[in-house]
């Protein structure tokens, strides 16, 4: 599938495109398929665990606070006694309400797990169009919530009923703290990070201590520098002993002010601060939850690129049949190594039409190739003369040449 412009020598004239000369079967193709759909499994888990670990977390605090608040009966009158165990149930209610809705939210993930299950097991090579239409619009969906097109997102996955195949919920979750960094706010951020602190203390996350670095920075901005030294003392020193170089260098700048000259502490004052922090805490939430850093759109697309990728797709010449012509096409393959092809074939740049032993292919005197029936079907139409489609020159049909194929 990988056209390759014509032009320079019969050698380099032709289109080349990498043949799969195995054969594959739908249960294989199908097993291969779903190889690709760790993601979709692994987020709707781990958010499972989460609710259950936040669930957790909520009866152990309540039925401690409860049990450390039973009053001992030694020296307490009884109007007091009941006064004080009405409020221990009162509270014991309230926690009953707590796990309900937590058991409800449980169940919700639960059941998003199954579906995305059955989904995939529904996948065989009978439904496959209609199966990967549904991937298709996950896909979709997932780039579109990565590009903050919630609404739209949102909007698709209603109408193509697959709302418990993707996480809308989960980056609606994301929005929220990366909407406050871009408005200079990282309170959102740090009670995601107190939601999640022993699972960003088993990644080794800096996160945290960077969003605490920010908001010494603001202080020393805004001139508050007592400030800044009572919130470093609080926040900034149980990190210090990890990453003690940031550390001393973000405590400098209470000796210089944000309009600095020096590059080393002007760059800690400048606005893009905040963005590095909008990437590293995406970076961290799709680690959390299992995700890929890459949108599946991009990964789905750079898999098919690779086989097409050659160093002729960036040739002024190249086809515009070929992805690779368009601009932001090779801009998502610019990390992707060159395709090897172990078998070509050879397509004329006329007719788009493959050139083998029925239609060989005939080289013009300037080097171009094209296929016979390419250029009989021209000479045929003007009196026995072609026209170079590439260089303009005109040639009599008895001037071309045959190449052989070997």
């Amino acid at each position: 599938m990988e056209p390759i412009s014509n032009g320079n020598s019969t050698a380099t004239t032709a289109s080349v495109t990498s043949l799969n000369t195995t054969t594959t079967t739908p249960s294989s193709k199908l097993t291969e398929s779903l190889k690709l759909e760790h993601q979709l499994l692994r987020v709707p888990f781990e958010h499972y665990k989460k609710t259950i670990r936040a669930n957790h977390r909520v009866v152990e605090k309540e039925v401690s606070a409860v049990i450390s608040g039973i009053p001992d009966s030694a020296g307490i009158s009884r109007d007091d006694a009941i006064q004080h165990l009405n409020s221990l149930v009162s509270r014991l209610q309230g926690l009953k309400r707590k796990l309900e809705d937590g058991s409800k939210a449980e169940r919700l993930q639960a059941q998003r797990c199954r579906a995305r299950l059955d989904h995939l097991e529904s996948a065989d090579s009978e439904n496959m169009s209609e199966w990967n239409n549904t991937r298709l619009n996950r896909i979709l969906v997932d780039y579109m919530l990565r590009m903050s097109y919630y609404d739209t997102a949102t909007k698709l996955a209603e109408t193509s009923n697959i709302q418990d195949l993707v996480d809308i919920e989960i980056f609606y979750e994301a929005k929220k703290v990366i909407d406050a960094l871009r408005n200079k706010e990282v309170a959102p951020a740090l009670a995601w990070c107190a939601d999640n602190k022993s699972r960003l203390k088993k990644f080794k996350s800096k996160f945290e201590f960077q969003l605490r670095l920010q908001e010494f920075i603001e202080l020393v901005r805004s001139e508050n520098n007592m400030q800044a030294i009572i919130y470093a003392r609080k926040y900034l020193s149980p990190w210090a002993a990890t990453y003690m170089k940031e550390f001393q260098k973000v405590f400098v700048t209470l000796a210089y002010t944000s309009n600095t000259g020096l590059e080393l502490y002007k760059v800690l004052f400048e606005p893009k601060q905040w963005d590095y922090l909008m990437d590293q805490f995406k970076q961290e939430f799709c680690r959390l939850y299992g995700m890929t850093l890459e949108p599946l759109l991009n990964i789905f697309l750079q898999a098919g690129l690779s086989a097409l990728k050659t160093p002729l797709c960036y040739e002024d010449d190249c086809t515009k049949e070929d992805p690779l012509s368009q601009e932001s096409f090779r801009k998502l393959a610019t990390p992707l190594p060159f395709s090897k092809q172990h078998h070509s074939k050879l397509v004329c740049y006329i007719t788009k039409e493959l050139m083998d032993t029925e239609n060989p292919p005939l080289v013009l005197p300037n080097g171009y190739v094209y296929s016979t029936k390419a250029l009989e079907e021209m000479a045929s139409n003007n009196n026995g003369k072609i026209t170079c489609p590439r260089t303009g020159e005109v040639y009599s049909y008895t001037e071309v040449t045959k190449a052989f194929i070997s």
